[in-house]
């Protein structure tokens, strides 16, 4: 089994379609109610569908690696997206920085390399 594709709604598909492309994923589906993008790297896919309200309270945090945190946090800053925490080094090995989505979806920025699947303290 592989995880391949994640969804979030949103209340506005086009202002998602800009900033999810700003992020760096590619659109390969789009219809008056739904996107899919591919991620530029690996075989994942990651849609936005139109919804009347996303849930305050969501608790979802979408991961996006990258080798280069810094880097993408910069050119993303340019392009006017903000973020909620820039790039750290965190406890768990990984550098990381946080913004949300237009939605107010949690995402995290980061690389995590060997030790996103083989931290020191794996079972």
């Amino acid at each position: 089994m592989r995880l391949n594709q994640v969804t979030v709604g949103s209340t506005d598909l086009d202002r998602s379609e800009s900033f999810y492309r700003t992020l760096g994923l590619r659109l390969i589906v789009k219809d008056d109610h739904y996107l899919r993008f591919e991620c530029p790297e690996g075989e994942g896919t990651f849609s936005v569908d139109l919804v009347a309200d996303v849930p305050e309270l969501e608790q979802v945090t979408l991961y996006f690696e990258t080798d280069d945190v810094d880097g993408a946090y910069r050119r993303l800053r340019r392009a006017g997206i903000e973020f909620e925490q820039a790039p750290a080094a965190m406890p768990w090995l990984w550098r990381e920085s946080r913004l949300r989505d237009p939605d107010g979806h949690r995402l995290c920025l980061f690389h995590g390399g060997e030790n996103r699947r083989n931290p020191p303290w794996r079972l």
